[in-house]
């Protein structure tokens, strides 16, 4: 790990309350970035969150990335150089209760905040977590690799490989790679 990449980095974290969200805050402040997170409250009483005094060490904005005005007022006022987006309806079980709510969350929050990065003024990389569960389940042993195919049986698998399609469709369409944008759309 390179501390000096890391130092002075402007980094908006989605979903900063979760476990995986917490640890990463807390790191990357370690390393000498400056964190801006996004994401509802801790979901867990007590959580990682609370007790590793994450809020104590970035600035933190409690909403909803199904909320496009307000996530993209906070990152056109943060101005990141990177963006890790981690907000997500996570849990399979509770994605059968509420299909729409993992729906909108997982596939909307991400396209809401690829359009906001993809408004800013200025470039920042972007890293969309997802999970192993975007692809096709076959039952295989072994895990499964990026050029597998996509799947889902479940809501909730099926949103995250939707969200990947999403984060896909945006960088062929909007974002730059190797320094030409990979097609063209409009204007």
């Amino acid at each position: 790990m390179n501390r000096d990449f890391w130092r002075d980095k402007r980094v908006f974290l989605t979903g900063h309350t979760g476990f995986k969200g917490s640890w990463l805050a807390l790191w990357l402040a370690q390393l000498g970035a400056t964190v801006w997170g996004y994401a509802f409250e801790a979901p867990d009483h007590p959580s990682l969150w609370e007790q590793a005094a994450v809020d104590d060490v970035i600035r933190s904005t409690f909403g909803d990335v199904r909320d496009y005005e307000s996530l993209a007022g906070e990152v056109f006022r943060f101005e990141p150089d990177i963006v890790f987006h981690l907000a997500a309806q996570s849990l399979v079980l509770r994605s059968y209760e509420d299909p729409l709510e993992t729906y909108t969350t997982n596939v909307i929050g991400t396209a809401n905040l690829l359009q906001a990065v993809r408004s800013l003024s200025r470039r920042c990389a972007v890293v969309n977590v997802t999970t192993d569960k975007v692809y096709e389940n076959r039952g295989w042993v072994w895990g499964y690799r990026e050029n597998d195919r996509l799947g889902g049986r479940d809501p909730y698998s099926s949103s995250k490989a939707c969200a990947e399609l999403v984060a896909r469709a945006f960088r062929e369409s909007f974002f730059v790679t190797d320094g030409e944008a990979t097609s063209q759309i409009g204007p």
